[in-house]
């Protein structure tokens, strides 16, 4: 019996962040079952039962224990089978270090970049034209955000410190998806930023998930 089931979709960044921390830790007694979005099998009663918004992805496992929002799942993935995206919970300056990067990826760079690639590629599925003014505000908003991740990069080698963490990985899905929409300077314009990307998608398991 595999340790748990993913449910998740093709295509969803969220899906992939969860993905992307297994593949991390080279996890693969997972079984992965894909919701068909577009049939809106994400809002049936079995889905709603395991996500109460009716999204992906969430994870439920033998014992009928359920977790719903990517970046809890993650988390609780990485503590359980010791995947090495921590700081050790005795360290409390990495830990606090790593908690304000998690927030800062949350607050400040998900919503922008979230609306580009749905603008721009989930509408584009859906056989709907982008929101533009939607598209540039959003671009705005990021390129304002990569001028001070800019300067924090110059002092760190990751978002948290020395070391490759959560933080750092839970901006992947998305960024892969603006170089794919055409949005490539936003990270290779800044020479730091563009320098810990090369890093981060350099990872084995950023390579395996995203080749």
């Amino acid at each position: 019996m595999p340790a748990f089931t993913l449910y998740g979709a093709r295509g969803s960044t969220n899906t992939d962040r969860i993905r992307l921390t297994l593949a991390e830790g080279g996890f693969t007694d997972f079984d992965h079952v894909l919701l068909d979005l577009g049939k809106g099998e994400q809002k049936s009663p079995a889905n709603l039962s395991r996500h109460p918004w009716g999204k992906v992805p969430s994870v439920v496992f033998p014992n009928s224990f359920t977790l719903y929002e990517s970046r809890a799942i993650c988390k609780y993935l990485a503590r359980r089978y010791s995947i090495p995206l921590l700081p050790a919970e005795s360290d409390l300056d990495a830990s606090a270090l790593f908690e304000q990067a998690l927030s800062v990826e949350t607050n400040y760079f998900a919503d922008p970049a979230g609306k580009i690639g749905f603008e721009k590629v989930a509408k584009k599925f859906m056989g709907l034209p982008a929101d533009e003014v939607v598209v540039e505000k959003a671009v705005q908003a990021l390129g304002a955000f990569f001028d001070v991740v800019e300067k924090l990069l110059q002092h760190t080698e990751f978002m948290a410190g020395a070391e490759y963490t959560l933080a750092d990985l839970y901006y992947v899905p998305l960024i892969q998806r603006l170089m794919a929409s055409g949005y490539a300077d936003l990270i290779e314009s800044r020479p730091a930023v563009a320098k810990w990307w090369r890093n981060v998608a350099a990872r084995p398991a950023t390579r395996q998930i995203f080749s």
